[in-house]
């Protein structure tokens, strides 16, 4: 499919959005799933066809349908929800490439610390009022203060997988 994206800003549809994360443990036998329930975002298309924007993510609506370990999850041991709220993608740049498929530059902020992060995101659905876009990249939470790893059980990377709909704002 061949995508053309409007100009101008873009909202994020929280409700047909979905950031899911996934992370093998216990020596990589068992692979612990968990999806972020508030989600938030916009976008800007510019007039040459490239696009900036951010996703936010509330720390504390991460969901593993295991209660003990979300608790644990939003601890001082991994996300630290009490200080660093939330999880912030920043897009510095977006650019349509090869039909249906984008390359996107951004910053990836978890626990106050930011990364860049580079990733190929996938036009599922485009029309003039809502576009989809769907990605899946690696994380190492290393790189932002999770070590925490008891008798290590923790090891690799964690996958991040994203379905995220944007409608055209209304002017």
């Amino acid at each position: 499919m061949t995508v053309a994206v409007e100009t101008g800003v873009w909202q994020l549809d929280p409700a047909a959005t979905t950031v899911a994360l996934s992370h093998k443990t216990f020596w990589g036998l068992v692979a612990v799933k968990g999806t972020f329930a508030a989600i938030a975002g916009q976008g800007e298309v510019g007039p040459d066809g490239s696009a900036t924007g951010t996703v936010t993510l509330d720390v504390t609506s991460l969901d593993t349908k295991n209660a003990k370990r979300d608790t644990h999850l939003r601890s001082a041991d991994f996300f630290d929800a009490d200080h660093h709220p939330e999880i912030t993608f920043a897009v510095h740049g977006a650019r349509l490439r090869d039909g249906d498929t984008a390359h996107v530059d951004g910053q990836l902020t978890v626990r106050g610390i930011s990364r860049p992060q580079s990733l190929t995101a996938r036009v599922t659905a485009a029309d003039a009022g809502a576009l989809t876009l769907e990605a899946e990249f690696t994380v190492d939470r290393a790189q932002f203060g999770m070590g925490w790893n008891q008798l290590g059980m923790i090891r690799g990377l964690t996958t991040v997988t994203a379905a995220l709909r944007f409608t055209r704002a209304v002017a």
